[in-house]
């Protein structure tokens, strides 16, 4: 996939700057690639949504450490999710990577994605989105500026929508309230409409 990846820089920011800048990026796993469509924000200690919203733990320990990680966490007892890790370091910020509209590596996807009856359907969550790519726990803390770790993300020069869409985040029980959560309208690969 053509792309320039994206540098440290670019995660050493506060999360609600970073998360509608990578709308339009492109997440790259091996032959795997698919475009960003939808983020959501999550700040750390100023924010009872965030896993690191009391401080370091074993879990969460990635999102504590240099910006420009992978933080891949696992919930329901089922599902991986992955984060882009932002900010300073032992700031505890990250961008969720909600879905992605797939573009290379289909089979593969599908091999990993055998209930997704559409190609919309591949990554069309943060699960389905993992699992489209190959991306578990042992991805975690894998580092996105260098490719270190298999997994990154790239700038093909799609900018990011001039009006993304922007909502609260979904699934929370606290932290609700904030609407950090960004996404390209109308595209058909988000988790769900704006």
């Amino acid at each position: 996939m053509a792309g320039r990846r994206l540098t440290r820089s670019f995660y050493r920011r506060d999360p609600r700057v970073v998360a509608p800048e990578l709308l339009g990026k492109v997440l790259v796993h091996g032959d795997r690639s698919g475009r960003i469509v939808e983020v959501e924000a999550y700040c750390g200690a100023i924010d009872a949504g965030s896993h690191a919203y009391r401080g370091p733990t074993r879990r969460n320990a990635t999102m504590f450490g240099p910006p420009g990680r992978l933080y891949v966490y696992f919930t329901y007892g089922m599902h991986w999710c992955a984060n882009a890790v932002c900010g300073e370091d032992g700031e505890g910020v990250a961008v969720l990577l909600r879905a992605a509209a797939p573009l290379g590596g289909l089979g593969e996807m599908r091999a990993a994605r055998p209930a997704a009856r559409r190609q919309r359907d591949l990554a069309s969550g943060p699960a389905k989105l993992c699992q489209a790519f190959g991306i578990d726990g042992s991805f975690d803390g894998a580092d996105l500026a260098t490719a270190d770790g298999g997994v990154t993300i790239t700038d093909d020069g799609v900018a990011p929508p001039p009006a993304p869409g922007i909502s609260t985040r979904i699934g929370l029980s606290v932290g609700a309230e904030h609407p950090w959560r960004w996404y390209v309208p109308g595209d058909a690969n988000l988790s769900r409409p704006g």
